[in-house]
């Protein structure tokens, strides 16, 4: 069975109306399902840790690990080799409590929503896909969009500009 771990470490997760973890949760299973890894379809159970995290934190990682010193909505770690007993650790997804929030107000989106969209970004990127040219993009935002339909969410990309 796939695991899905929470990490609070901003109180303003926890005080955002509608179930952030459970949300969260369904975004990474819906992304692993998408890519056969769903309960059932794999060989072997895989593991996501999710970081519900601010600004700050987000910077200091994008700063250390990117050169980038700003915040960003979303960051994905791929996890190493992982060679032990248990499921298999596909790697953390780290989302930024403000940025995500002033991008879901800007865009007229529902925060759970843009949190569901984020999720399976950075669930994507965690399972090897990326967007560094333009038809990686177009495949990317086309597995996303897929996704996000079957989970009920509207195109995050129907008439804005990129994530």
């Amino acid at each position: 069975m796939n695991e899905i771990g929470i990490d609070y470490r901003c109180p303003h997760w926890e005080t955002q109306s509608g179930d952030i973890a459970g949300t969260a949760t369904r975004a990474a299973l819906a992304a692993l399902a998408d890519q056969g890894m769903g309960p059932g379809e794999a060989d072997e159970a895989y593991e996501i840790s999710i970081v519900l995290a601010d600004d700050a934190f987000v910077r200091d990682l994008n700063r250390t690990w990117r050169g980038i010193d700003t915040p960003t909505n979303v960051l994905s770690f791929p996890a190493e080799d992982d060679e032990g007993q248990g499921p298999c650790l596909l790697g953390d997804v780290v989302l930024a409590y403000e940025t995500v929030q002033r991008e879901a107000l800007a865009a007229g989106k529902q925060m759970l929503d843009h949190v569901s969209h984020l999720i399976i970004h950075g669930t994507l990127h965690l399972l090897g896909f990326d967007h560094e040219d333009e038809q990686e993009a177009i495949e990317m935002e086309a597995l996303e969009t897929a996704i996000l339909a079957r989970l009920g969410v509207c195109d995050p990309y129907a008439g804005a500009g990129q994530e």
